[in-house]
Parts: structure tokens; C-alpha cells; sequence
């Protein structure tokens, strides 16, 4: 999996702040949909502060890390890692936008993932509130599937 590639798309995706600033929930965020942590520098600082673009590619380094070892826990470190890259590349980008819990919940989906049926797994990744509510970004996705 391209790690560059995955940035460049998430940054279409997810949008990318060089400051603070609340998400929809209300929740401080910055860089490419970074949540400020407690344990951040960042922790506390009001919205508008400005953040570096190190300190951006920073987190999404984290972030993205995160996302893997997520899918490698639901699909199986040796399952995933030999997935073709485009799939790997759709798998992280529903990982970092839904996480773990909500993405475990795609039972067709994910069956399909395992039988390696990608048409299959396009079909069941649309008919979800996720595709409702992310049209373009999970159409996008689900053809990069389809086309694997």
C-alpha cells in the first residue's frame, strides 16, 4: 500500500486544517481529521491556534498507523497485508473514517472482503447509512473495489 497515495486521498476525504477548529461533533480536531487528544500538546488550545504542517504530517503518520493496525485487528495481520493494495487502500480509508467498531458491523461487506469477491463486497458497501451519509467519498470507494 502506497502510504503517500492513502495521505493524498484522505486529505480530499477528510479535508486538511493547519489550525484548530471544531469538528461537526464539536470536538477539536486539526490536520486531516485529527482528534486532539489529552495527551497532545495541542490539548486545550482554543480554536483558530495554528498548527505546523510537520506537526500535521505528524499526526496523520500516527493516525494512519492506527487505521492499519485496526484493520490488521479485523481482518487478520497476515489476511490483510496480502490483500491487493487497492483494497488495503479502501480498507484503511473506511478504517480512519468510521474505526473499528463500525466497520466490524459491515458483515456482508467484510464476508466478501474474506472470499476475495471485490464486486461483491462493492455491492454490500453501498447499502449502508455510511454511503448514505459519505456518497461520494464511499462511491469512490466501492468502484475502486469493483475494479481490483
Amino acid at each position: 500500500m502506497n502510504r503517500q497515495e492513502v495521505f493524498e486521498t484522505l486529505k480530499v476525504d477528510e479535508g486538511v486544517e493547519y489550525a484548530i477548529y471544531n469538528d461537526h461533533l464539536g470536538y477539536p480536531t486539526f490536520g486531516v481529521g485529527h482528534l486532539v487528544l489529552e495527551s497532545d500538546p495541542e490539548h486545550g488550545q482554543p480554536v483558530g491556534t495554528p498548527i505546523s504542517e510537520e506537526r500535521v504530517a505528524e499526526c496523520f503518520d500516527n493516525d494512519l498507523n492506527t487505521a492499519i493496525s485496526e484493520c490488521h485487528a479485523l481482518y487478520g495481520q497476515g489476511d490483510f497485508d496480502s490483500l491487493p493494495d487497492g483494497v488495503q487502500g479502501v480498507l484503511v480509508n473506511m478504517m480512519f473514517n468510521m474505526g473499528r467498531t463500525r466497520l466490524s458491523k459491515f458483515k456482508n461487506f467484510n464476508a466478501a472482503i474474506a472470499e476475495n469477491d471485490w464486486k461483491r463486497a462493492g455491492v454490500e458497501g453501498r447499502d449502508s447509512l455510511w454511503h448514505r451519509q459519505v456518497t461520494n467519498r464511499a462511491e469512490r470507494l466501492m468502484v475502486t473495489l469493483e475494479e481490483v
